[in-house]
């Protein structure tokens, strides 16, 4: 599985962050940063979660 980020799209609201944090951080204005574009297993279901939370929709998991 692969995450894909769209940053432009991010309105900073952080949630990414606190559902996979060995995924996703912020910069200095908040905006999500992909750590990970391919996380391990163990960290599938808080990419899921933070894919389901996003308020902007700007983080997708596609099967690669």
């Amino acid at each position: 599985m692969k995450v894909e980020l769209e940053a432009d799209k991010c309105v900073a609201s952080g949630q990414c962050v606190l559902a996979a944090t060995d995924v996703f951080d912020q910069d200095d204005d908040g905006i999500a940063i992909l750590l990970d574009e391919r996380p391990a297993d163990e960290n599938l279901d808080g990419v899921r979660e933070a894919v389901a939370i996003c308020p902007a929709a700007a983080i997708r998991l596609v099967d690669q």
